[in-house]
This record gives C-alpha cells, sequence and structure tokens, in this order.
C-alpha cells in the first residue's frame, strides 16, 4: 500500500504486531504526551524511563494514567539514556525516543563503542530521515539530514540515500527519485555539493546506487517544480517529481525542515537510522502530532 498522507500510518499500525517503545529520561511532559497517544491508539507498548515520582506526577497534571507505562526508575539523565540504551539490546524494545534528556547525552549513550546501539563493525553512521507531508507538493516528500551530519561527504550521501530507499520502500514508494541538492542544478566545480550530485547521478546511471532513481546536482526549485523544470529546460526522472531530497549540508536542511513545519505548517515524521532500532529525536518546538507521526513511522520501520 502506498501512503500518500502521515495518517495513514497509523491505519497501517493497527494490522500490524505492536512494537516496544523506550523512551530515555521521560521525566518532560512534551513525551509522555505524545508516547501517551499512540499507546490510547493500541499501536505502541512503552517502556518510560526515569524519576518515577517525576513522570507519576507530570501523568497526574495531564490526566494521563501511568498504569499504561512501564516505568523503570533512573533519576540521572545520562544514566537512564544509557539504561534505555541497555532494555533495547536485551530484546526490551523495537525503538528509541529522547526524552527530557540532551541531545548530546542521547546520542553517545546510542554511539557508545561497547553498550550502545551501533552494529557491529564500526562502519555505521547515524543519519536524520524525515518524511514530510506538504500541502503545496502533490505528494510525500523524504529528506535527509537536517539534524545530524553538519557536513557530509559523498559516502555518508551514498548512505543516506540507502537509508531513504528503505524508508521509501516501507511507505509505499518502489523506486524512487532522489535529488542531490545544491545551489544550482548546473555542474560548478567550485562547490562540492555539485560535484558530488553529479558523481551520485552517474554511479546511479551505471547501477552502482540501486534501488531508486538518482539525479543531481539539482537546485531546490528544480527537484520540486515542475514549471522551474520546464523554464530551466532541466530534463530527467527526478526533476520536478523528486521523492526524496539529500541535503548539502545541516544548515540548508535544518532551515528547510523548520520553513516546512512553521511557514508551511507542514506534517512531519522522523527518525534517525544507522542504529539496530529506529531512534526517535524530536524538538521541543516540534508539535504534539510530528511526535506522534514521529513515533509511528518508527514503530512502522522497526
Amino acid at each position: 500500500m502506498k501512503i500518500t498522507h502521515l495518517e495513514q500510518i497509523f491505519d497501517i499500525l493497527k494490522n500490524k504486531p505492536k512494537k516496544h517503545l523506550v523512551a530515555a529520561y521521560a521525566n518532560d511532559a512534551h513525551t509522555i504526551e505524545a508516547v501517551s497517544a499512540v499507546v490510547d491508539k493500541g499501536l505502541i507498548d512503552a517502556t518510560l524511563v526515569g524519576d518515577t515520582d517525576t513522570i507519576k506526577s507530570v501523568c497526574e497534571e495531564g490526566k494521563i494514567e501511568y498504569k499504561k507505562f512501564k516505568i523503570v526508575q533512573e533519576a540521572d539523565a545520562a544514566k537512564a539514556g544509557q539504561l534505555a540504551v541497555t532494555l533495547i539490546n536485551s530484546g526490551s524494545g523495537d525503538m528509541l525516543m529522547k526524552g527530557l534528556l540532551s541531545t548530546d547525552k542521547y546520542m553517545r549513550a546510542i554511539l557508545d563503542k561497547e553498550k550502545g546501539l551501533m552494529p557491529a563493525g564500526g562502519k555505521s553512521i547515524l543519519y536524520h530521515i524525515a518524511v514530510l507531508e506538504n500541502p503545496s507538493y502533490h505528494k510525500l516528500l523524504l529528506c535527509s539530514d537536517m539534524a545530524i551530519i553538519p557536513l557530509p561527504d559523498l559516502k555518508q550521501k551514498i548512505t543516506m540515500i540507502g537509508g531513504m530507499v528503505k524508508v521509501a520502500k516501507i511507505i509505499g514508494i518502489e523506486n524512487p527519485k532522489i535529488a542531490i541538492l545544491a545551489a544550482t542544478e548546473q555542474v560548478a566545480t567550485a562547490m562540492q555539493a555539485c560535484i558530488d550530485g553529479a558523481l551520485l547521478a552517474k554511479m546511479s546511471d551505471r547501477g552502482q546506487i540501486k534501488g531508486c532513481i538518482v539525479d543531481g546536482p539539482l537546485s531546490l526549485d528544480v527537484a520540486i517544480d515542475a514549471e522551474s523544470t520546464a523554464i530551466k529546460k532541466v530534463s530527467g526522472e527526478v526533476a520536478g517529481d523528486a521523492d526524496g531530497l539529500i541535503f548539502p549540508n545541516i544548515e540548508a536542511g535544518n532551515v528547510f525542515y523548520k520553513m516546512h513545519t512553521k511557514f508551511n505548517k507542514g506534517g512531519i515524521g522522523a527518525m534517525v537510522m544507522g542504529a539496530k532500532v529506529p531512534c526517535i529525536l524530536t524538538s521541543r518546538g516540534d508539535s504534539m502530532i510530528a511526535k506522534m507521526n514521529s513515533i509511528a513511522l518508527a514503530a512502522l520501520c522497526a
């Protein structure tokens, strides 16, 4: 089934076995309310790792029944992150979610060489993938990376494309069209993003990148707007109809993400990939619906 609206993910999850979420240092209302809403839909089970008294107090203030969760006591934020990861590794969870602990402590727990969530071999990287529903675009749009990798190199972009292909297939896009973004669709050798785009496009042409169609470099307007594509006389299967965008750096991705959510009021579900399980990394500024979408997307991909 091809998913065309983010809310469809919730319907699909109703027919799948429940996944178990572990929330690291879930002492805050933002985390508890989002997790509670998805639990109430009967789609997941959840363990909240944090200070038990604080969690119960937050639940009482929000009129949430805390007994629906399994609560594991750990009052220290860093240790709560480590304990949440340990629970995942022991088979007690299918996905991880950041609570009130800082992003660096959350990531440190995931990346711990001995007790973390990175696959054996040491070659995996973490990267951020989002599925966007924008009122100005004709279909769902996948994006990477908006939150983890400051300046992805060629190898990292190949890994990000691979993750994007996996998520695309899960939401029903069999052969996603992926645009490698730069400031221009011309191959300007002074810009590394343009060089990367041209190399990745050629690798795709020759079958070195499988499961998708990659083109680049493409400017944003050419990637997503058919009128701009026609005016600029850019041809290709991706131009004007991209299913996915690979950003040249974290600044471009992060600004695009926030423009989408704040100015366009677009829907979003996002997660960190590259670990053994999907890892949910939401901002306190994200809406309740965005957090619920992110949990649902992670559950679908777990």
